[in-house]
């Protein structure tokens, strides 16, 4: 008997991301990114790591968008330098932990400590950024994992999971089914930002949108949220500029 085989069709080849640089901006990759959705061209400077996007409308030509961006280089160079340089940490330097500067030292111990403004950070020097990257992990646990429980019980509603991880474009989400997921770096936020970032995640266990009734949540459970989210959009990126290995 005959067998006919039948050929794998090979998945699409993801295209790669074009970058260009402009001679006003010498050193500045910008990412081109075409959207569907964009009816006009746009520029955009990451608050998290800085990265410049430059958005073309689908029927718009690479021609015109760098033109628009040319047009636009006095803006994006005071963008580019409102944002935080990249850190990466060593002892004498000073990180942010629950929303205030704490000078990193050489500690005694297994675990790190903090006494006032300085952290002490136990053993070799070429493990340290490694030893408290998981001192800030843990701590960033049992602070979310208490404050989802707190604002969960106060609407009546269950969670499935908590995941904890390094993501750039957002504090924080919800699945359709009850996990929630945070980043790490929310304890290096104040401690009512990082209350914020959990209501927020918690009011999508009841409304799985931003409609007026899931800000109404939100305002129940932390009437100082706008507070706090500005605090996200203004000092957001320094969680992200302390670096904790090298690129």
């Amino acid at each position: 008997m005959a067998f006919l085989s039948r050929k794998r069709t090979p998945p699409p080849v993801k295209a790669e991301p074009v970058f260009i640089e402009l001679p006003e901006l010498p050193g500045v990759a910008i990412r081109l990114n075409r959207s569907a959705r964009a009816r006009r061209y746009g520029l955009r400077v990451s608050r998290s790591d800085g990265s410049v996007t430059l958005t073309i409308p689908q029927r718009g030509t690479q021609r015109e968008a760098i033109a628009f961006a040319r047009a636009q280089t006095d803006w994006l160079s005071e963008a580019i330098a409102r944002m935080p340089s990249v850190t990466l940490v060593g002892y004498g330097q000073s990180i942010l932990y629950e929303g205030q500067e704490v000078t990193l030292a050489p500690g005694q111990g297994r675990l790190p400590l903090r006494e006032g403004t300085t952290l002490f950070v136990p053993g070799p020097e070429d493990r340290m950024a490694r030893k408290l990257e998981s001192f800030l992990k843990h701590n960033a646990r049992r602070r979310l994992q208490s404050a989802t429980e707190h604002y969960a019980a106060r609407i009546g509603r269950n969670f499935s999971a908590i995941t904890l991880r390094d993501t750039r474009s957002r504090w924080g989400s919800c699945s359709s089914k009850g996990a929630l997921s945070y980043s790490w770096r929310l304890i290096m936020a104040p401690p009512e930002v990082l209350d914020y970032v959990a209501a927020h995640e918690v009011a999508h266990l009841v409304e799985m949108n931003h409609s007026p009734a899931f800000w109404s949540i939100v305002e129940e459970l932390r009437p100082s949220w706008r507070k706090e989210r500005r605090w996200l959009r203004e000092e957001g990126g320094r969680l992200h500029a302390t670096q904790f290995r090298a690129p």
